[in-house]
């Protein structure tokens, strides 16, 4: 989570992610609580209702996002997501069918 902004509507999500070159997707999450984990693409999450709470390894204090808030994330971001779940609107930096799979990768193991 390199950066937390604010936006309008989902107009403006949209909008933003076209002129971006990203490709969007409407998604609803349920309750989870994810472990650290990061992903092997950019992306910029439009939260369009509910909200997650965001924690960065390292960091010991985490940020609550809500409707309205825009995050912007680059590759490699090591992260966990904590929610009662939310709706968002995702551009993604390569196209959906292309996304490697998990999503979510998970940290090394230390031996």
């Amino acid at each position: 989570m390199n950066d937390i902004q604010h936006f309008e509507d989902e107009a403006q999500a949209y909008a933003e992610i076209e002129a971006m070159g990203y490709y969007p997707l409407a998604l609803d999450f349920a309750q989870e609580e994810s472990p650290f984990h990061w992903h092997d693409f950019d992306s910029v999450l439009y939260i369009t209702d509910g909200e997650v709470k965001l924690t960065l390894e390292g960091d010991e204090k985490s940020v609550t996002c809500q409707r309205g808030a825009k995050i912007v994330a680059s590759a490699g971001v090591v992260h966990r997501e904590q929610t009662e779940g939310y709706s968002a609107i995702i551009g993604f930096a390569v196209p959906v069918a292309e996304l490697t799979q998990p999503v979510n990768k998970a940290l090394p193991v230390a031996l």
